[in-house]
């Protein structure tokens, strides 16, 4: 939403009290949060025009103190301010009261007063007690499964909270989540918002087993008060490993949410291989039926955040377990998935320890799984594996070299860097540009290599694409250095930093990175010779020009996606082979490059003199259709093929 919490002010409504570590933890995580009212079992917190400083303050007196509302100092409430108790059967409101939480009446009963802070307008409703207080507008309160909060919950449309955040569990129903989200609102899955708990615990117990084998050999000299001495070492370090496991878990839904609408059919494809592949209940896990896909295709929406949680959840478990049934996680090339799990004094002191560790096999999957689905989204693997006819262990190390070659980790760094820089869709607009590449290159490394090894690809292609990166000025014909630019100079009116920007714009020339150096090894030329033939080829032919009218065709159903993306494919296979058909003909041992593509057209004069009309035919059409671009792959491998 652009609002930075840290530094700007914001309206919360919550549910709990200060004594409770959920509620209180939450409460105290900005120093600009204006509580304006909240309620436990017992009293109901009103604070109509909160001092922030002040209520902070009392705030974080009343979590050491682990007291609820009962206790807090009345006098540092704004005007108007009270504390009232459940159990009393009306309550005398106080004018401001009345305006905050818009009620006509002077008194009402505290069920009235909680409810309509539950559709108050704020900028989070925090629920950090425990309850069910929202639900979807055509389910019954016996649905929600709550009884004694019946006479408190409202359905989903009246909330006018911009967010809810979940620090408890169930305090909305999923498909009032759902409804919440159709209507505006921005809110996760119970899950999601506390899987934070769940990978501490994780990580906790994984410590724990690894100390035990330590504990167990005599040299380590180890026993309970030095272990627990070293894990209350570990505590920050851990938070942070956590935070950054979930940070990019939230980040990869916001990236599904910015993509949604144009990944809605892939998704529904994968929701009914979920059903028939995997037992998973649609109904049950409140995922959209075919009607409601349908519409949502008909008006341009795709899947909510708390649906696209469930299917990302789905596809972190799936690939997890086919990971296990492969020889993925007993590889050399996996060792440093499973020491970076662990925190940096251990590796330094037990990394034998860790790498023996009892649990190695699924701390790496579920590594791997993560990272990979975070990045490439829920229904990349699914569609990898029909396409390629690929196992998930293939796409898996394809992932770990494009990741690595490409250096996107620090790509990724520089964009995050970015929170509360610049809006958040720039930054997800700048990670599916990254996407994008990464799934062209994994494409290609399943495509092209029958056994892929990791360290071995790494070691083919890693120095070479740096060296096309670092001399992509001098590669690029002027026309396409322009487009660079221009992609450069739009990044920067974004606010990217200008060497981010600068790598940004290379991103989409990058995608030929592998063809230019396979090319150049088979024909035992200059990488950086071959990479001028390469790119002049793709804008003397007019390859580059089809590619982009390719990616912009119109798709009705994802047979039609499937084949617009097999024909950009196709194009990108036939400008190397033109390529290297070229350099093969005209024998380039050095030289800029370019001279030999404009050689060989001269050449094949009468080949040209066919193909130039046809070209200008293309580009006098009202629209470029496939029938169009299948014409012109033929008559373009033609050159290369006869």
């Amino acid at each position: 939403l652009g609002h930075n919490t840290q530094k700007q002010a914001f309206d919360a409504i919550g549910v709990g009290d200060m004594g409770g570590d959920v509620f209180g933890n939450g409460m105290l995580l900005s120093d600009q949060i204006r509580l304006v009212g909240a309620f436990n079992h017992l009293h109901i917190f009103c604070d109509p025009d909160p001092d922030i400083a002040a209520s902070y303050k009392e705030r974080k007196r009343l979590f050491n103190a682990v007291k609820g509302w009962d206790e807090y100092d009345t006098k540092l409430l704004s005007k108007g301010g009270m504390i009232y108790s459940r159990h009393d059967k009306t309550l005398k409101l106080t004018p401001e009261i009345q305006e905050r939480f818009v009620l006509k009446k002077a008194q009402v009963s505290p069920n009235e007063l909680m409810q309509a802070m539950l559709r108050a307008e704020t900028d989070l409703m925090w629920f950090g007690g425990i309850g069910t207080y929202i639900k979807q507008s055509k389910e019954t309160h016996a649905d929600a499964g709550d009884k004694s909060n019946d006479s408190i919950r409202i359905d989903a449309p009246e909330v006018r909270a911009k967010v809810i955040g979940e620090g408890a569990n169930l305090g909305v129903t999923q498909l009032g989540r759902i409804e919440y989200s159709e209507h505006g609102g921005l809110v996760n899955t119970d899950f999601v918002d506390n899987s934070g708990g769940v990978n501490s615990s994780d990580l906790e117990v994984n410590i724990k087993i690894m100390a035990t084998e330590v504990m167990s050999n005599p040299k380590h000299k180890m026993d309970i008060p030095k272990r627990n001495q070293l894990l209350k070492q570990m505590t920050d370090e851990v938070a942070d490993l956590v935070l950054r496991n979930n940070y990019q878990q939230a980040q990869a839904i916001g990236l599904a949410e910015y993509q949604a609408p144009k990944m809605l059919k892939q998704q529904e494809e994968f929701i009914d291989e979920l059903e028939r592949g995997y037992g998973v209940d649609r109904k049950i896990e409140a995922l959209p039926d075919q009607e409601t896909i349908e519409r949502r295709l008909r008006e341009g929406r795709g899947l909510t955040r708390p649906e696209l949680c469930v299917i990302l959840s789905y596809a972190k478990i799936n690939f997890t377990n086919e990971l296990l049934e492969s020889d993925i996680p007993d590889s050399v090339d996996m060792q440093d998935w499973i020491l970076n799990y662990f925190p940096e004094v251990l590796r330094k002191k037990f990394s034998k320890e860790i790498l023996n560790h009892r649990l190695k096999r699924e701390i790496v999957a579920t590594s791997m799984a993560n990272s990979l689905v975070n990045r490439m989204g829920p229904t990349f693997i699914k569609r990898r594996m029909e396409k390629t006819g690929r196992s998930c262990a293939d796409i898996a190390k394809a992932y770990i070299i494009v990741r690595e070659v490409f250096g996107l980790r620090a790509l990724w760094d520089q964009i995050e860097a970015l929170d509360n820089k610049v809006p958040a869709s720039v930054q997800l607009k700048a990670m599916t540009e990254i996407a994008d590449l990464s799934e062209h290159m994994i494409n290609w490394f399943l495509t092209h290599r029958h056994d892929i090894h990791i360290g071995k690809e790494m070691g083919t292609f890693g120095k070479h694409i740096e060296t096309l990166k670092n001399n992509m000025t001098d590669l690029l014909t002027e026309g396409q250095t322009k487009n660079a630019e221009k992609r450069a100079e739009e990044h920067r009116r974004e606010g990217l930093p200008a060497s981010l920007a600068q790598a940004l714009s290379y991103i989409p020339i990058l995608t030929s990175a592998c063809d230019i150096i396979k090319i150049a090894q088979n024909c035992g030329t200059s990488l950086q010779a071959t990479a001028r033939s390469y790119y002049q080829a793709g804008e003397s032919f007019e390859l580059v020009w089809l590619r982009d009218q390719a990616r912009h065709l119109r798709t009705d159903d994802i047979w039609e996606a499937e084949a617009n993306a097999g024909m950009v494919s196709q194009l990108y296979d036939c400008q190397a082979g033109l390529t290297e058909h070229i350099i093969d003909q005209t024998g380039l041992k050095s030289g800029t490059g370019r001279e030999t593509v404009q050689k060989w057209m001269a050449d094949h004069q009468a080949m040209m003199e066919k193909l130039l009309p046809f070209f200008a035919e293309l580009h006098r059409a009202e629209a470029i259709d496939l029938p169009h671009l299948v014409i012109a792959e033929q008559r373009l491998r033609n050159l290369y093929k006869t």
